[in-house]
C-alpha cells in the first residue's frame, strides 16, 4: 500500500476554511479510491503559490527527505506552485526523494502526452495568477488616482459614500480629533484606550479598542486628508479629520516616547502573575495599585493569604523593584555558557528519548516480519493449510499497520541540532530588559516559579536542577518593603485573575 500526504492551501484571508475542507475532502477520497494510505496534512492558510515561502510547504518538503511516504495528493496542479520554476525545483527535490506529486482532480496519464499536459497546467496556473494580478493592481491603482476606497480595513472616523468615496463620519470623527487633542496634551495611549472604550467607540469590526488600536489611529496619515495605495498618493484627496500641525506634534511625541517603552502598561501588565508565590504560606501574590497618603501611585505584589484570607503577615513587595530583580537574575542564567551548555544537553538528551509508543510499534513489525518469514519458509518446505494462509494474511496486515504507525510517529518529531538550540538560547541574549515584550519573552521562557521571603526570593528556571537564592540582606538599596500603606479609601486596585 502506497503511503501518502496531503499539500492544501488557500491564497488569501478573504477565502475560508471551507476552501480547505473542500480539498482536503476530494484528496482524502481520491486516496481511498486508489488505495493510499494518507499519514498526515501539510497545511497553508493565507499564503500565495506564487512564492515557495510557505512554512508547512517547506515542512513537507523537509520531511520528504525521510522517505515516509511515497505521494503528495494535492487538490489541483496550482495548489502546489504557481511558478513553474518552483514547481520543477521541488518537485525534482521530491523525485531524488521518491515522492511524486498527484493531483486528486486533474487526469494526468504517465507517457509522456502526460508530461505535456502537466506543463501546461502549470504554465496556465502562472499565466493566471500573474494576469489576475495585474488585472487587480491596474484595477486598484485607477481608483486610487481617483482617490476611490479600495477595500480592507475602512478606518475609523469615516464612511464610504456611494461613489466609493471616503467621506467623514460625523458619529465617530469628533472621537478621532479628541484623541489626538489628548495625546497631544500629555494622555497616554492607554488613557485613550480606556477613555474611547468608555464612551462607547467600537473599532470597525465592532470590537473593543485596543492599545495597539490607538497607536494605529495616531499615526494613520488618512487623517490629514491623505490617500495612499502602493506607489500613489494624492494629499488632500479626501476630507481632513485632524489638522496637520495637530499631526505632526503627535508624531513627534510618539517618537518621543519610545524612550519609555513600559510606562503605558504599568496599570496592566504585572510580569510575575501565575509565576510568584508567597514563600510563607505557598499562595499566589497578585498585582495591586494604591494611591498613598501623600497621593503617590504605588504598585506592589501581595500575597492572596493577606489579601482575602488574612491567614499570612507576608509583606507587600514593589513591583518595579522585584520585576527588575527577577530580570537580573534571568539575564544572568542566560549569560552564563554553562547554563546554556546544561540546557541544551537537556533538550538533546529529551530530543532522542524514543517516543512512548514508537518501542511497541518497532517490536510489533518485529515481530510480524519473523512470522511471516517463518510462515514462507514453511510454504516451500511443502506445508501448506487454510490456518497458515490466514495466519499469513493477519501478520502482512500487522505488519502494514505497524509501517503505517511508525512513519506518522517519525514524521511528528522534528530534530534540532545542538548548534540551533543553542543559537536559540543565546538570541535571548541581545533582548533589551527595559522593554515589556522582551521582559515577558525571558519571564515565559525560563521562569518556572518564584517564591518570594521576607528576607529571601528563590527562583526556579525551567531546566533540571536549576535555581537560584537571593539573599536579600545582601542587594544595596533593597526595597521589598512598600512606603506608605496606599489609603483604603482611594485604593484602586489593579488585580489580576488567578483562577
Amino acid at each position: 500500500m502506497m503511503k501518502a500526504v496531503i499539500y492544501a492551501r488557500y491564497s488569501s484571508d478573504s477565502q475560508r476554511e471551507e476552501s480547505i475542507e473542500g480539498q482536503l475532502r476530494e484528496c482524502l477520497a481520491f486516496a481511498e479510491k486508489n488505495n493510499i494510505t494518507v499519514l498526515r496534512h501539510y497545511i497553508d492558510r493565507a499564503y500565495s503559490a506564487k512564492t515557495d515561502n510557505r512554512p508547512e510547504f517547506q515542512n513537507m518538503i523537509k520531511d520528504s527527505s525521510k522517505k515516509l511516504f511515497d505521494v503528495v495528493i494535492v487538490w489541483k496542479l496550482d495548489r502546489f506552485a504557481r511558478n513553474r520554476y518552483d514547481s520543477a525545483r521541488y518537485k525534482t527535490i521530491l523525485k531524488k526523494n521518491g515522492v511524486k506529486v498527484v493531483s486528486a482532480t486533474e487526469v494526468i496519464s504517465e507517457g509522456a502526452e502526460g508530461i505535456i499536459l502537466e506543463s501546461v497546467l502549470e504554465g496556465y496556473a502562472e499565466y493566471y495568477s500573474a494576469d489576475l494580478s495585474e488585472k487587480v493592481i491596474r484595477g486598484m491603482t485607477d481608483n486610487a488616482l481617483k482617490c476611490k476606497y479600495n477595500g480592507g480595513t475602512r478606518p475609523l472616523g469615516y464612511i464610504v459614500d456611494d461613489e466609493q468615496r471616503l467621506q467623514i463620519d460625523p458619529l465617530t470623527a469628533p472621537f478621532i480629533l479628541e484623541a489626538y487633542k489628548r495625546y497631544d496634551e500629555g494622555q497616554t495611549m492607554t488613557d485613550i484606550r480606556d477613555w474611547l472604550n468608555e464612551s462607547g467607540v467600537r473599532n470597525n469590526l465592532g470590537q473593543t479598542m485596543k492599545y495597539g488600536s490607538v497607536g494605529h489611529l495616531l499615526k494613520n496619515r488618512r487623517y490629514i486628508g491623505e490617500f495612499s495605495y502602493r506607489d500613489v498618493v494624492v494629499p488632500d484627496g479626501i476630507p481632513a479629520i485632524v489638522p496637520k500641525d495637530l499631526f505632526e506634534r503627535v508624531q513627534q511625541k510618539i517618537e518621543k516616547n519610545k524612550k519609555a517603552p513600559a510606562r503605558h502598561k504599568a496599570d496592566d501588565d504585572y510580569l510575575l502573575t501565575t509565576k510568584l508565590f508567597c514563600g510563607y504560606c505557598g499562595l499566589y501574590m497578585c498585582g495591586e495599585s494604591g494611591t498613598s497618603r501623600t497621593m503617590k501611585k504605588h504598585y506592589y505584589y501581595k500575597c492572596v493569604g493577606v489579601k482575602k484570607r488574612k491567614t499570612c503577615k507576608k509583606k507587600s513587595a514593589r513591583k518595579q523593584w522585584l520585576e527588575d530583580l527577577v530580570m537580573d537574575a534571568t539575564m544572568n542564567m542566560v549569560m552564563d555558557d554553562k547554563v546554556v551548555e546544561a540546557i541544551v544537553s537537556r533538550v538533546m538528551d529529551l530530543q532522542n528519548q524514543e517516543p512512548r509508543d514508537l518501542p511497541f510499534y518497532e517490536q510489533q513489525l518485529k515481530e510480524a516480519t519473523t512470522g511471516i518469514l517463518n510462515i514462507l519458509n514453511a510454504i516451500q518446505q511443502g506445508i501448506l493449510t487454510p490456518s497458515t494462509k490466514q495466519r499469513l494474511e493477519e501478520l502482512e496486515t500487522i505488519k502494514e499497520e505497524m509501517e503505517i504507525k511508525i512513519a506518522s510517529e517519525k514524521l511528528q518529531k522534528p530534530r534540532l541540532s545542538a548548534e540551533q538550540v543553542k543559537f536559540w538560547i543565546q538570541r535571548y541574549r541581545g533582548l533589551d530588559t527595559l522593554k515589556l515584550e522582551h521582559r515577558k519573552m525571558l519571564i515565559d521562557t525560563f521562569i518556572n516559579a518564584i517564591f518570594l521571603y521576607d528576607d529571601k526570593i528563590i527562583i526556579t528556571f525551567n531546566y533540571k536542577d536549576s535555581g537560584k537564592t537571593i539573599e536579600l540582606a545582601d542587594i544595596s538599596g533593597s526595597d521589598i518593603d512598600l512606603d506608605g500603606a496606599p489609603s483604603r479609601e482611594s485604593s484602586a486596585i489593579a488585580e489580576d485573575s488567578l483562577y
